[in-house]
């Protein structure tokens, strides 16, 4: 895990800032690194910063802290505690209490190991604060821009026919690395980049192994109990060995398969690269070695070739299924904000139609609430009857919208339309409803209102129409089926030839 100290913009090499000519810093004392590295900018009059600072910190300081007649005592515990608190740089600044840099300082900065910058007279603290934030703005767009190569470069090769090994590939070339996929059992499945030596690879097994989750051989998934990752195991974990930087990341399908990657040194972006590397290896591994995507795609096909949902329900791997009817409380959900619904409600059946999405989820499956949505759903029912449960699943949603409810679920009760024969019923419902068939939305604002007990507001809200347009539609149907609304009798002779029409 990063430091949570370390802020999310990328460092700034010390060299850079000395590099500036309009700054004009020198470097006086301490370690000539180029690898020293600047987080941020800091100014105190202090005479003890310590409290003050987080590290990483370039230390601006115009010396007002120092007493008259300081000696090599003073500055030796002044820098003594600059280093302890982690602090990358010093800059004393010349003018205006100083016209050098105290000799005693500059002993101390190279005995502890500390740059010592002189500030000329001519720059302020907050000119030099600036080009740090100037230098980090540039370094966080490259960043962002190789970032961004990296991902199209790799949702390229994920589209190759070979994508596995295609992926891993370009990982190991982006990184300057080596990249490898392990499989459950810890085999090498696939390897790219330059191979590091036998100490580094034994390490990297072994990182591969903290992360990769707890699997049954039997079939091949998580043992119950156990959390994505393994139970209290990471889903990544880095370490370095040999000089090399090894991490390892446990692929999202949960079927064992960890990503692993050594590299040279660890650039600003390579976790972010890396990253997006193991979701498209979760991808691949997941759908296609699990046979799951295969199937559905087998599924799809014989449909469009005219086999009928009994004979493709198998292939989907259940024998019922609920049809769920989703919609967000926010804007319209794209294709990522569905796919990411599927996910919670355990399917990858799903089908984005507007502002609702519609999924269908196994029938053994239980249907919770999910915040940020609401829900309707269907009862249990086998292929056959998917056209009927998908209509009861778009009226469950609009009485949870109407009723605002978070979800609400298809009644599975007999009910009284059931005593009736089927055909008998459906006749006298288009002979009763017939009046109303040249405007479709007045039988379904009438359906709607009823099952609202007439309430105007709730009726508008769940249909997404003005409630004037609703008591104009209602006001529409009375005069058409010369019927009175507020007749008890009326409404459940209406209400049962609704259900049957």
């Amino acid at each position: 895990m990063p430091d949570p100290t370390v802020p999310p913009t990328p460092p700034v090499p010390l060299d850079a800032l000395l590099a500036r000519a309009d700054l004009g810093l020198r470097r006086i004392a301490g370690p000539d690194d180029p690898g020293l590295v600047v987080h941020w900018v800091h100014t105190s009059e202090m005479a003890d910063p310590y409290p003050y600072l987080l590290g990483g910190e370039l230390l601006l300081s115009a010396g007002v802290h120092v007493p008259d007649g300081a000696g090599a005592g003073y500055f030796d515990a002044y820098v003594s505690r600059i280093v302890a608190a982690g602090g990358a740089a010093l800059g004393f600044g010349v003018a205006p209490v100083h016209d050098t840099v105290p000799g005693a300082l500059v002993e101390a900065c190279e005995m502890h190991g500390l740059p010592l910058l002189e500030v000329p007279p001519r720059t302020t603290f907050s000119g030099v604060a600036r080009a740090v934030w100037r230098l980090m703005a540039q370094a966080r767009l490259a960043e962002l821009r190789r970032v961004t190569e990296a991902q199209q470069a790799l949702a390229a090769a994920a589209a190759r026919p070979d994508p596995v090994p295609s992926v891993v590939r370009r990982l190991a070339g982006r990184l300057d690395g080596w990249a490898v996929l392990y499989g459950p059992e810890g085999t090498r499945l696939a390897a790219a980049g330059r191979e590091p030596g036998e100490e580094v690879r034994l390490a990297l097994a072994g990182l591969a192994d903290v992360v990769r989750p707890d699997v049954s051989p039997a079939t091949g998934r998580d043992r119950p109990g156990t959390a994505p990752g393994g139970a209290g195991r990471p889903a990544s974990a880095a370490d370095t060995v040999a000089g090399t930087r090894l991490t390892a990341y446990a692929l999202g399908a949960g079927q064992g398969f960890v990503l692993g990657v050594a590299a040279p040194r660890q650039e600003p972006g390579d976790h972010t690269v890396a990253s997006v590397a193991a979701v498209l290896l979760s991808l691949l591994t997941g759908e296609h070695q699990s046979g799951r995507g295969t199937a559905r795609s087998s599924a799809l096909v014989r449909l469009l070739l005219g086999s009928t949902p009994e004979d493709v329900a198998a292939l989907l791997g259940g024998e019922e299924w609920r049809v769920v009817h989703a919609r967000p409380d926010g804007p319209a959900p794209d294709h990522v904000a569905a796919s990411a619904l599927g996910a919670a409600l355990g399917s990858a059946l799903v089908d984005p139609d507007g502002r609702t999405v519609r999924v269908l989820v196994p029938g053994d499956r239980t249907v919770e609430a999910l915040p940020g949505w609401t829900l309707g759903v269907s009862a249990a029912v086998g292929p056959r009857e998917w056209p009927a449960a998908d209509t009861q699943a778009a009226r469950a949603l609009a009485r949870a919208r109407a009723t605002r409810a978070p979800l609400v679920r298809h009644g599975g009760r007999p009910a009284l339309t059931d005593l009736v024969a089927g055909p008998d019923a459906e006749a006298h419902a288009r002979a009763l409803l017939a009046p109303l068939t040249a405007v479709p939305a007045l039988p379904e604002t009438l359906r709607t209102w009823l099952s609202l007990h007439g309430s105007w507001d709730r009726t508008a809200v769940a249909l997404s129409v003005h409630r004037n347009t609703v008591r104009q539609r209602i006001a529409r149907c009375a005069a058409l089926l010369d019927a009175d609304l507020d007749d008890p009798d009326v409404r459940m002779e209406l209400w049962f030839a609704l259900r049957r029409g």
